[in-house]
C-alpha cells in the first residue's frame, strides 16, 4: 500500500514580465529501473522507452524520461498509476525491473516565459540551451537535483522534492524580479 504525501497546493508562486514559476496540479510519477530488451515493459506501459538519456517519449497522457543507462522517470495522471504498476508487474517474472511509485516524494513547477531560460541560470550551471526542445535532463539547481523538461523554447518543469519548494520557490521569485527589473 503507498501512502500519499500531500504536495504543496497548485498555483502561481511568482510572476514578472520576465518569467511566471507555477506549481502544477499533483500527478502520478513512477521511477523505473530497467536492462535489457525493454519489449515486454514498453507493452505494459503503453509507450516505447526513450533509448538516449535526455529523450522523451508519449503516449497519451503518460510521458517518460530516459535519466541514466537504466533509469527512467514516468509521469501519467495520478489515476493511471496502479494500472501502470500491475501492468510492469505482469511482466516481472520474464523481465525483472524496479518500479516505484514516487508520486507523493516530487512537485512539479511550470517555469515559463521571455526569460524563462534566462531565470533558469540563476541556480544552474548546465548551459539550458544544450536541452532541446522535447527533452530533458537529470540536474543540479541551487545544490538541488531536479530533473528539468524542455517543453518549448520558453517553457520549462522542473520536477523537485516536496521539501525544497520553498527553498527553491523563493529562489525563482527573486530571479523573476530581478529579471523584470533589468526589463524596466
Amino acid at each position: 500500500m503507498n501512502m500519499r504525501v500531500s504536495s504543496p497546493i497548485s498555483g502561481t508562486l511568482a510572476e514578472s514580465k520576465a518569467a511566471r514559476v507555477s506549481i502544477l496540479p499533483a500527478q502520478g510519477r513512477l521511477s523505473l529501473r530497467a536492462r535489457g530488451d525493454l519489449a515486454p515493459l514498453n507493452a505494459a506501459l503503453g509507450l516505447t522507452l526513450p533509448d538516449r538519456i535526455g529523450v522523451r517519449a508519449a503516449a497519451g497522457e503518460t510521458e517518460a524520461l530516459r535519466l541514466g543507462p537504466d533509469e527512467w522517470t514516468i509521469l501519467a495522471p495520478a489515476g493511471a498509476v496502479e494500472a501502470l504498476i500491475a501492468a510492469c508487474a505482469g511482466v516481472y517474472a520474464s523481465h525483472p525491473h524496479s518500479l516505484v511509485d514516487i508520486s507523493g516524494r516530487e512537485v512539479t513547477l511550470s517555469i515559463e516565459g521571455p526569460q524563462a531560460a534566462e531565470l533558469l541560470t540563476l541556480g544552474c550551471a548546465r548551459d539550458i540551451d544544450t536541452i532541446n526542445v522535447g527533452e530533458g535532463r537529470r540536474t543540479i539547481f541551487d545544490g538541488v537535483s531536479v530533473v528539468l523538461w524542455r517543453d518549448a523554447e520558453n517553457r520549462f518543469r522542473m520536477d523537485i522534492w516536496n521539501s525544497f519548494v520553498s527553498h527553491l520557490g523563493h529562489l525563482l521569485e527573486t530571479g523573476c524580479k530581478e529579471l523584470a527589473a533589468d526589463i524596466a
